[in-house]
């Protein structure tokens, strides 16, 4: 029906169109006998309205535009007429076609000319694309050959409500003050909508809270959120949910609307002040407890947060203002007590306090609620406790002379037991600090004694270490430093500062200053030394020298004449006797060696011996010194040199003639054979070192000492060689001082069992010329040839 009450109207309407699109709008074309409009690529149709009409009146025609609309998401059964395009002729009707093509996609019908309808064969949606621009021409229906050339017109779609409003940020967060005045800004929300904002009401957002009252509203136009109650407190709720709608065509029924949430946050303000948990606090603490260790903990709660909860706690009242101190701990937000003085528990036994809590940051907006602050009573109980010994002073300082009395008292230091029991105390001195026990002290009155002499000029301080200990706990000590000051008495007498020496030139004038000399005295006087200096009585008078006291405590030398000559006297020696100011006064003799010296007449000294007289001409006593270092240098050389050579060449053993790897025995004595003993002693060979025959070596130190072997005994004849070679042997073996290399002993043994006997010249008794060799040959084919030549000898001798 509406598609049906369309045409209706265009049918109506279509003269007048014609008419108006005429005019100068209208767009003239060619002549054609016929037309048929072809659409392609278009979701339109045209239709010709008649089929077989003729127009003859005109030979001209063209395309009459008509302006097009079309509403989008129609969803009908059949296509929707969008409009009618009308071909006015103004010539004899000829068969002509046209073609109708651009956006869309859509297929072509052939119709009649004049007058054609327009229809949209799909679903169109204004959001996705607005306005279709299309192009038609007229072409001969024969031939296909285009009669006039291609125009374009334009078709809209028009908009629909069909696109609700969307919130694209959502959800939103935002934060507001607590305590904020009504209609404080918290945030604002937008909305879009996807509907053509010229068109109608489609896109006309209206806002509104549908969830959040009374707490928010919301501007409908701009989406302003504000406070809608003064005062909100976050204490109370921190956190509030506000529901906001958006409905487009201008909030009317019949519109579209979407919805996003808003969760605001209150923040927090000083607007609370501190409070305590409880107005009264008690604590103990041992009298006994360390300076600066926490009593107890006091905590004023805050209902705010953060930086507005922090409180800062002093002590503002009370009895142990001066004992005590409170300081805020920031992490936990309470104030912790702690110890300024020790305490004792027999002076006082409780203190009471009186302690505040003020906020730090203090908002002056909210100073009308009240002090930002709160006050509490804190009591503190002293227990008793076992203390330690307490000396009467902190430190002692005793004065004593140095030439004090053995077992004399130097001074007394004195303790007490501050509990209530008052133990007994023992005294004692750390001997770890007096360890040449110079001083003693009394365990029961600390009288403290010397047990040394003393030498002020050693040392001036002693500091001792004295200890308390109670008699009934020997656990409770204490400790106190004594400075102990020798006094000085006048025990040293004065003497020359240094050796002096004088030199006295030959050319010296009468008068002339030969030496100063000062003084030196080992003890310390209050008002300084003062020293008087004198010769010996037999000096006084003497022809060469005097002596004269300086203002500075000095004393010069002068010479009474001239002309000494050291060929005459070399050396002088001048007694002087130095006494102190003392009480009584102290003296000592000291004696100035004055040398006679040849000087230059400038008075500079150049030679005080005698042999400078009898040295070369041009030869200096430098030059000689030098020479003689030189030489000396050379002997050392030489004998350095040699006794290297000589360590070089020394064997690595002590003995010369031995070699480590075989032990020769030597002897001149021919003897009589093994069985003669008086030729040589067989304990000889048993120990060719003889009886310290231990030799040590130059070359390895020994792990283990080895005891040098006894000499053996002389043993009588029949002494078995066999074993004593077997002993020495297992001797050499566990010997950790032999050679660290195999070391052959030879012996002259032949063993046992042997046939022929032993074959040595010492068994015979007579000479050469008395012994019968015949037995030779009876001993077998090894001796045949020793038998001939011995025989061959015998008769050679006889011949």
């Amino acid at each position: 029906m509406p598609e049906r009450l369309a045409e209706m109207l265009l049918d109506l309407w279509t003269p007048l169109i014609i008419l108006w699109i005429t005019l100068p709008p209208c767009i003239y074309m060619a002549p054609m006998n016929q037309s048929q409009v072809l659409m392609s690529g278009s979701p339109l149709e045209i239709n010709s309205l008649g089929e077989e009409q003729r127009i003859l009146n005109r030979s001209k025609r063209g395309w009459v535009w008509n302006q097009m609309f079309v509403l989008e998401e129609f969803s009908g059964p059949e296509p929707i007429l969008v409009g009618r395009v009308s071909l006015f002729l103004r010539s004899q009707f000829q068969v002509n076609r046209q073609f109708l093509s651009g956006d869309g996609n859509a297929t072509t019908h052939p119709r009649d000319p004049l007058i054609h309808g327009l229809k949209a064969i799909k679903r169109l949606d204004r959001e996705e694309k607005a306005e279709y621009t299309l192009t038609a021409q007229a072409v001969d229906w024969e031939t296909s050959k285009p009669l006039e050339p291609p125009s374009e017109f334009i078709i809209k779609v028009q908009d629909i409500n069909d696109n609700a409003p969307e919130f694209l940020n959502g959800p939103y967060h935002a934060t507001v003050p607590e305590m904020s005045i009504l209609g404080t800004s918290v945030t604002n929300v937008t909305a879009t909508d996807a509907d053509d904002p010229v068109y109608g009401n489609s896109a006309k957002l209206v806002y509104s809270i549908l969830e959040g009252q009374p707490y928010f509203s919301i501007e409908p136009e701009t989406a302003i959120i504000k406070t809608a109650l003064p005062n909100m407190d976050r204490e109370a709720k921190e956190e509030y949910l506000v529901v906001i709608q958006a409905k487009d065509m201008g909030g009317h029924s019949g519109g579209l609307s979407g919805t996003t949430t808003l969760t605001v946050t209150l923040t927090d303000v000083n607007d609370n002040p501190p409070k305590f948990a409880q107005s009264l606090y008690h604590f103990s603490v041992p009298e006994d407890v360390v300076l600066g260790t926490a009593i107890g903990r006091v905590k004023a709660n805050d209902q705010d947060i953060g930086e507005n909860a922090q409180s800062s706690y002093d002590i503002i009242d009370g009895d142990g203002t001066t004992l005590f101190e409170i300081t805020s701990d920031a992490q936990a937000q309470d104030g912790i007590i702690r110890l300024r003085k020790p305490l004792d528990f027999e002076t006082k036994k409780s203190y009471t306090l009186k302690v505040e809590a003020a906020n730090v940051h203090i908002d002056p907006r909210f100073s009308s609620r009240g002090p930002f602050k709160d006050t509490a009573t804190v009591k503190i109980v002293v227990e008793d406790a076992d203390e330690p010994p307490v000396f009467s002073s902190p430190t002692y300082l005793l004065e004593v002379h140095e030439n004090a009395a053995l077992n004399s008292v130097i001074g007394q230091v004195t303790a007490r037991d501050p509990d209530i029991t008052s133990s007994p105390i023992r005294f004692s001195i750390d001997r770890h600090t007096d360890l040449e026990r110079q001083f003693n002290i009394n365990a029961d009155d600390g009288k403290i004694t010397l047990a040394t002499p003393l030498d002020r000029e050693l040392s001036v301080w002693h500091n001792i270490t004295i200890i308390a200990t109670e008699i009934r706990n020997h656990s409770q000590i204490s400790r106190v430093p004594v400075a102990i000051k020798v006094l000085d008495v006048n025990d040293n007498a004065p003497e020359f500062a240094s050796e002096y020496e004088a030199f006295l030139c030959e050319n010296g004038k009468p008068g002339q200053v030969i030496q100063t000399v000062s003084a030196m005295d080992k003890d310390d006087p209050k008002n300084g030394h003062y020293f008087l200096y004198s010769l010996l009585p037999e000096m006084v008078n003497n022809p060469n020298f005097t002596i004269k006291k300086n203002e500075d405590n000095s004393l010069s030398i002068l010479a009474k004449h001239n002309g000494f000559n050291r060929q005459k006297q070399e050396v002088y020696l001048l007694p002087i006797i130095i006494s102190d100011s003392g009480n009584p006064p102290l003296s000592s003799t000291s004696t100035l060696t004055i040398r006679v010296c040849g000087c230059s007449n400038d008075g500079v000294v150049l030679s005080c011996n005698v042999e400078a007289y009898v040295l070369p001409i041009g030869l200096s006593m430098g030059a000689l010194i030098a020479i003689l270092a030189c030489i000396i240098l050379l002997l050392v050389i030489v004998v350095l040199f040699v006794t290297l050579r000589r360590h070089k060449n020394e064997p690595l053993i002590i003995k010369d003639d031995e070699d480590v790897r075989e032990n020769i025995i030597r002897y001149d004595d021919e003897g009589g054979g093994e069985e003669d003993t008086e030729a040589f002693d067989i304990a000889t060979l048993q120990n060719p070192d003889g009886i310290n025959g231990f030799l040590p070596r130059k070359d390895i130190k020994p792990d283990l000492q080895f005891m040098p072997r006894q000499g053996l005994a002389p043993v009588p004849n029949g002494v078995d060689v066999d074993e004593f070679i077997n002993v020495r042997l297992h001797e050499a073996d566990n010997d950790p001082t032999a050679p660290p290399y195999d070391s052959i002993q030879i012996y002259g043994y032949e063993g046992r069992g042997s046939v022929a006997g032993s074959l040595s010249s010492l068994e015979s008794t007579t000479s050469d010329s008395d012994q019968n060799f015949d037995y030779l040959s009876d001993w077998g084919p090894r001796f045949k040839r020793l038998g001939e030549l011995y025989s061959v000898g015998e008769s050679d001798k006889e011949t």
